[in-house]
């Protein structure tokens, strides 16, 4: 299975609330690139799709989706890959979907500090990677035998 976690692009300095900032024009922007790319070099097919309920993470996703032409994808939004979420309890959540579901390729559209965590949980002995605003990680994880390898970490 491959997980790809990105972290949301560029969004508003100040809102009502944290939870309501807004991707700015450059987040927008960002966020196409990187999906762009992803489609040109990895032609990749997600089967399920995890999203952060924050509006810049909703916002992210629905800049990606048209160009990940994800029609099949299952999305699902996921209050546990907030900024804060606890990464071990996201990371066996994504392990048993693969294992259940048969999850090939998932998708998270999340947040830093987590999105780092996440990648260096899924890869232990690692440290958590720096995420600029739209970058995005593949790691390649077998839930047949619990090895896992970071692929990749593009940013646009």
């Amino acid at each position: 299975m491959k997980v790809f976690i990105m972290r949301h692009g560029e969004a508003e300095t100040y809102a009502p609330s944290d939870e309501e900032r807004n991707l700015t024009a450059h987040g927008e922007s960002q966020s196409a690139k990187i999906a762009q790319w992803l489609t040109a070099e990895h032609k990749v097919q997600f089967d399920y799709v995890l999203v952060s309920p924050y509006v810049r993470a909703q916002q992210t996703w629905n800049t990606i989706k048209p160009i990940l032409n994800v029609p099949d994808a299952k999305v699902e939004i996921c209050e546990d890959i907030t900024p804060y979420g606890d990464s071990d309890d996201v990371v066996e959540y994504v392990k048993a979907l693969g294992s259940v579901e048969g999850v090939e390729n998932i998708l998270l559209v999340s947040h830093l500090p987590l999105v780092g965590y996440l990648t260096a949980d899924f890869v232990p002995g690692i440290m958590p990677p720096m995420f600029p605003t739209s970058a995005m990680s593949c790691v390649e994880y077998s839930y047949i035998n619990g090895k896992s390898e970071l692929l990749w970490l593009q940013q646009p």
